[in-house]
């Protein structure tokens, strides 16, 4: 197996072009920036950016053995989906309104209206940020684990967009410093959101079944989870209209035995919860590299 690769999790473009590009969500309609995007921006990206190209375009055909002029196709709308999805976080920062659907709020809202903390696992697809901007955490607060390097204008945003709903960032470091933090937070019955389909800092992983073969998933988030004894759920927000989302949230359950078994127990059924979304979102899959040969 090949070194696991590092991500750094950072949006694209300076801190000028976010601004501007706040500030034209005010006055231009989000269909034409959409437009726009989708036209001339994706292609130059899908010509120029190989790596991702390729690694999307063989998503579609090995994982769901698509014929080459689908898996061209469908790796073209992926594109678009994400360039989408960054719009939308970008017209949210200017003001602008979405639509969420969360069918089953209730198993958020139970835990956050309870004493003990909890962890809620997220995945690179659809636009889990969002998620920060609708679920209140009014009596306990929710902390979002992101990346220390994220470009100064997004952070300012989220801040701003987080700092009502009771929201804290956590910043992912190389020393893993964050641990500490993370095992603070849920020690005082706080909930901690935590990225669990990228193998970031620490090496050691599960080889988990995940769309007809095995991958590697980090054993960090799911150890947490197990060692605390926390429920855990599992978080997806994906697009599916035009300024509109549907939350998916589900419980795991690590069941019996020790803490290593608990571990693997929830980290399979993330495997198996994250597959199911995956199949019903396939082009909002944003993993831009070969996420079975790590």
């Amino acid at each position: 197996m090949g070194k696991t690769k590092e991500w750094k999790g950072k949006t694209g473009g300076a801190n000028w072009m976010h601004r501007s590009l706040i500030r034209m969500m005010r006055y231009l309609p989000l269909w034409g920036l959409y437009a726009f995007a989708d036209i001339f921006v994706i292609p130059f990206c899908m010509l120029f950016a190989r790596k991702g190209y390729l690694a999307q375009y063989r998503f579609f055909r090995n994982r769901f053995d698509e014929s080459k002029l689908k898996a061209f196709w469908h790796t073209y709308i992926n594109h678009c989906r994400f360039a989408e999805i960054i719009l939308d976080r970008f017209y949210v920062y200017a003001g602008g309104r979405v639509r969420f659907d969360i069918p089953d709020y209730e198993r958020y809202q139970r835990l956050a209206n309870g004493k003990e903390g909890f962890v809620i696992l997220s995945a690179h697809v659809g636009n889990y940020e969002a998620a920060g901007y609708t679920l209140v955490a009014q009596s306990k607060r929710f902390n979002v684990l992101v990346y220390a390097g994220e470009a100064e204008t997004v952070m300012e945003n989220r801040r701003r967009m987080f700092e009502d709903n009771n929201l804290h960032m956590i910043l992912i470091r190389k020393d893993m410093s964050h641990l500490f933090e993370i095992s603070n937070c849920l020690s005082d019955g706080e909930s901690v959101s935590i990225p669990a389909d990228r193998v970031f800092g620490s090496n050691r992983h599960y080889k988990l079944p995940f769309l007809n073969e095995d991958a590697a998933f980090p054993m960090g988030p799911f150890a947490i989870a197990a060692q605390r004894e926390v429920p855990v759920l599992t978080i997806h927000v994906m697009k599916t209209g035009w300024k509109r989302y549907r939350i998916y949230i589900e419980q795991l359950d690590a069941g019996m035995g020790t803490m290593k078994q608990r571990a693997a127990q929830l980290a399979s059924q993330y495997a198996r919860t994250l597959e199911t979304i995956v199949r019903k979102h396939p082009t909002q899959w944003f993993n831009y590299y070969n996420f079975w040969n790590q």
